[in-house]
């Protein structure tokens, strides 16, 4: 996959059946699509554009797109931290729009 428009296809068929939904900012979610295709050319591999990562795919396994921290974050804000994956009630309006916090470990704590 070499552009957003096929990677949205390909991540919407496979997430969609597991309940995570892209967020209705269709700006965002390109946005967002952009930064995993660049991180992939650049460290060989999708690592969240919202978190900073080390350029060892041993070392960020926890921030590859979806990361492990998607459905707690989603369970509890109905969003993932970077915004990218939601719930049909986060997009819906049901769930209340709040700020997600960071939940990976700082450099030295991981």
């Amino acid at each position: 996959m070499t552009n957003v428009p096929e990677l949205k296809e390909l991540l919407r068929k496979i997430q969609e059946p597991q309940g995570c939904f892209f967020n209705r900012t269709q700006e965002q979610v390109e946005a967002l699509l952009l930064g995993l295709l660049t991180n992939k050319d650049r460290y060989g591999y999708m690592s969240c554009p919202c978190r900073l990562a080390s350029e060892n795919r041993d070392k960020d396994r926890d921030i590859i797109c979806p990361c492990v921290y998607r459905e707690p974050d989603i369970k509890q804000y109905g969003s993932c931290y970077c915004g990218l994956y939601v719930s049909k009630d986060w997009n819906d309006g049901v769930v209340p729009h709040q700020h997600v916090p960071e939940r990976r470990p700082s450099a030295d704590k991981r």
